[in-house]
């Protein structure tokens, strides 16, 4: 069976939870904390990030735009992520790097270093309390995104088309990740809502709703569908 090693919480790791689940093949997940890394990560990615993806015992793939182009070359007959034509398959492409550039520059990365892996770091290594300021910054940017996603799904049926797409599930893997602290203001954006409850009724978001974080229960809504 296929592994794929990944954070709980970070987002590029639930992109690629949901489209293994949206392409109906099963896989072992095994945990890693970004803040005690195993020591043979940097053997299977040199760089360091998550995910992970082990094919098999032999064959390892790392890099968000990597994995996410083998799966859908190699699991995707029934269900493919990258629909369309050429020009369709170009947006859903800039739609995926747009959340997992920009969006995670300016709201992904500071509020989950903030406010998760700071406070399992040893202080020599940057622990300690989050520093508000940028959680207050990263709040700010997440309504220009939620503005966004809004503008997108009031002209069409998913953020880049007709269909469920990867750019969906890139938005999904990090927006999920921020929901878990409850403090994105939906009743401001009621389409952007609208849309993210689509996504986590799927029955491959399941498994999301039940992931929990070490010492940090999550936002009340979290696991509601009807929130």
């Amino acid at each position: 069976m296929p592994a794929l090693i990944h954070f709980t919480l970070d987002p590029f790791s639930r992109r690629l939870r949901l489209a293994l689940a949206e392409y109906g093949v099963p896989v072992e997940l095994i945990d890693e904390e970004p803040w005690e890394p195993m020591p043979d990560i940097f053997e299977l990615n040199p760089a360091g990030t998550l995910p992970v993806y082990l094919e098999d015992a032999s064959t390892a793939l790392s890099g968000i735009e990597a994995i996410t182009e083998y799966l859908e070359e190699t699991k995707s007959a029934q269900t493919p992520l990258i629909p369309g034509d050429a020009f369709e398959r170009a947006e859903v492409r800039r739609l995926a790097g747009w959340f997992d550039g920009k969006f995670y520059a300016e709201v992904s990365e500071p509020l989950l270093t903030e406010k998760v892996i700071r406070r399992f770091l040893p202080r020599q290594a940057g622990g300690g309390g989050p520093d508000t300021g940028r959680v207050r910054q990263a709040m700010a940017r997440l309504r220009d995104h939620l503005d966004y996603i809004s503008h997108l799904v009031d002209h069409r049926v998913w953020l880049a088309g007709e269909d469920l797409s990867i750019a969906d599930l890139a938005a999904a893997g990090h927006i999920s990740a921020v929901d878990y602290f409850g403090d994105i203001p939906w009743a401001d954006y009621p389409i952007a809502k609208g849309w993210y409850q689509r996504v986590k009724s799927r029955p491959s978001f399941r498994p999301l709703l039940a992931d929990t974080i070490r010492g940090m229960a999550p936002g009340a809504h979290y696991a509601d569908l009807d929130f």
